[in-house]
């Protein structure tokens, strides 16, 4: 039981040939090659992009922070200290919808 002998697959054979007809199966059987083509290429596509994010990933986390900006270094002797200038502070970021909400 469970075995596909030869004689099933004539069944099979003579039964599409009476649903779908001799001339619509070489197409279809033509569009199914070429959907299994572009989910074989589209799915070796993610696995490459999957590849190479990793990839990235590795390298980015061997970067080193830079050092710190000279003006923000304890001075030497003999030399006034300098503070560092100021940066500007951004407004923080207010999400339209809660603004519309509020008012």
């Amino acid at each position: 039981m469970g075995a596909l002998k030869p004689w099933h697959i004539a069944v099979l054979v003579v039964v599409l040939i009476l649903l779908f007809g001799a001339k619509r199966l070489p197409d279809a059987a033509r569009s199914l090659g070429r959907s299994l083509r572009i989910i074989k290429a589209e799915t070796k596509s993610l696995h490459d992009d999957d590849r190479n994010l990793a990839e990235k990933a590795d390298a980015q986390a061997g970067y080193q922070p830079l050092p710190p900006h000279a003006a923000q270094q304890q001075p030497h002797a003999g030399q006034p200290y300098q503070a560092a200038p100021q940066q500007p502070v951004a407004p923080p970021v207010v999400d339209p919808v809660q603004r519309v909400r509020e008012n």
